[in-house]
């Protein structure tokens, strides 16, 4: 019986460091993918702007409060405002994929309300006020201006 005890409790053990295996793998993956999407950028100081935004869950579409970071091209987000070297947004968005940024309080029927619109998806997103909409919609399309203006710098006219 004692033999059997000890055998299921390793089974258990391998089991658990199993689980922590992936949970770890899990991690890594996603830390990976992050700093494919962070491109080297140091969004933890001088950001364009930062603040906190309303935004819908990708799969669950609840409306969640994240903090949110412009720098070089790139929106960060993440679950606190407490933003390190070590911390990992929670999801990054390409400026240079963005066609428009613009209010959609009427759209999504919510006060302080505006859009990101891609090639392939529309975002919004709910600012605490109206000043913070119009200063979030005039800083990500002066980024939006000035990637698609470093695209054509880069590679000559259209």
């Amino acid at each position: 019986a004692r033999h059997r005890e000890e055998n299921e409790r390793e089974r258990e053990n391998e089991r658990e460091s199993e689980e922590s295996g992936v949970e770890v793998m899990a991690q890594l993956l996603n830390r990976l993918r992050a700093e494919e999407r962070i491109a080297g950028v140091e969004f933890w100081h001088s950001p364009e702007r930062c603040g906190w935004l309303m935004k819908q869950g990708e799969y669950i579409k609840t409306w969640r409060r994240r903090w949110f970071i412009l720098k070089q091209g790139k929106i960060f987000w993440f679950k606190t405002e407490e933003v390190g070297p070590s911390s990992i947004p929670r999801g990054v968005i390409d400026v240079h994929r963005c066609l428009s940024v613009k209010g959609a309080e009427d759209v999504i029927n919510k006060a302080h309300a505006f859009e990101l619109s891609t090639y392939s998806e529309t975002m919004f997103f709910i600012a605490d006020s109206d000043k913070e909409k119009e200063e979030w919609i005039s800083s990500v399309g002066r980024a939006i201006v000035r990637q698609s203006k470093s695209m054509t710098d880069d590679y000559g006219s259209y």
